[in-house]
């Protein structure tokens, strides 16, 4: 019950708490201590080092923790054709923490492609991993959701549908990109679709002229078109996330029912990195929906306190997801990355890396080496 290929039993989001040297040259950096040549050394060295920390915990996939990246979106976003930031607030909030003002928008029509800084950042972990290298990047999604209209001008699109479409051909000409330089493992990082499960959320969907019910179809359909034509050996999965900022959420509830049979069944990726670190997640009986050709890596260990998960709990609640999904299409992971943005969750490396080796030790138990 081993698996060869991504996702693997023992997995990860892909971001991971910045070191201290790291964080030293990002800060010179922005007071101009170093320069720009300087600080990619730094980053190089870094990484470098992150790469051999995750093989030696035991991981079959490795990233480069998001190491370059402020934000997980933002960074991604901003460096597409055709899209600006600009400083703003946001339009939904983190419990108990206050996130960055950065806004984003369109300025000019989208469908086209010039070369995205991340393939050299994928292109250094490829050449660097004897793990088989990961890449992280936000779904299409998440340049729309949480401004919607305001993020698109009606003087470019009057048709808000030729955006949708002209988004997705923009995300396919990256991710072919991504393929054409050697990734056969690329995740999309979703946090749209749960948000759209939110009692508490969904209104705010809908007085902006949003229809909370619609949107998530939307999304599947430029999701599809841009994972569309991909190579026969690249696995693309879908991360889902309420929101992770500082060990703090921005969906407080509502488990994946609403949204269940279209994501697993609409939604043509390989597999799916879900949340179920707390009762916000719901329960399992979504599963019930997951063909049989795809894969569910439960986020069953939390990434947001560094307190060590129960083994006999985590192996209790596997065997509870296994009463509505095949066990031999089951993996393990974190809930999500360990450092969504640089400032990172609140924990320690060492109980980062403590979870990690569990996560490894565990799939290990359960499905053997």
């Amino acid at each position: 019950m081993t698996r060869t290929k991504p996702p693997f039993r023992a997995d990860h989001v892909g971001s991971l708490l910045r070191s201290q040297a790291l964080k030293h040259a990002r800060a010179s950096r922005e007071k101009n201590e170093i320069d720009a040549a300087a600080l990619k050394a730094i980053e190089d060295r870094e990484i470098e080092a992150l790469i051999r920390k995750q093989e030696a915990a035991g991981l079959k996939s490795v990233t480069d923790g998001e190491y370059r990246r402020a934000s997980w979106q933002t960074d991604f976003l901003k460096a597409l054709d055709g899209v600006e930031s600009y400083t703003g607030e946001r339009a939904f909030q983190f419990h108990g923490a206050a996130s960055h003002p950065i806004q984003l928008r369109v300025n000019k029509k989208l469908g086209g492609y010039t070369p995205h800084p991340m393939i050299e950042h994928y292109k250094f972990v490829h050449s660097h991993a004897k793990a088989m290298p990961k890449m992280t990047i936000p779904s299409p999604s998440t340049l729309h959701f949480r401004f919607g209209r305001k993020v698109v001008p009606e003087a470019i699109y009057p048709d808000i549908d030729d955006f949708y479409r002209d988004l997705g051909q923009t995300w396919n000409k990256t991710v072919h990109a991504f393929a054409d330089v050697g990734c056969r493992y690329l995740q999309l990082d979703e946090t749209n679709l749960t948000y759209l499960c939110d009692p508490e959320l969904r209104p705010q969907v809908a007085a902006r002229g949003d229809d909370p019910d619609t949107l998530p179809f939307v999304y599947a359909g430029m999701i599809n078109a841009a994972i569309a034509d991909i190579p026969a050996d690249m696995t693309i999965t879908m991360h889902l996330c309420r929101g992770n900022f500082r060990s703090t959420f921005i969906s407080a509830g509502g488990g994946y029912e609403p949204i269940a049979e279209m994501l697993f069944n609409t939604i043509k990726v390989n597999g799916y990195f879900m949340e179920y670190d707390s009762a916000r997640s719901g329960g399992f009986e979504p599963l019930r929906f997951v063909p049989k050709d795809k894969t569910v890596v439960l986020g069953l260990v939390t990434s947001k306190t560094g307190t060590l998960e129960s083994r006999d709990e985590i192996k209790r609640r596997i065997d509870e997801a296994a009463k509505f999904v095949d066990i031999d299409q089951l993996c393990l992971s974190p809930q999500c990355g360990f450092a969504s943005t640089e400032e990172g969750n609140i924990l320690a490396e060492d109980e980062q890396w403590a979870k990690l080796r569990m996560i490894v030790e565990l799939a290990e138990e359960i499905w053997g080496r």
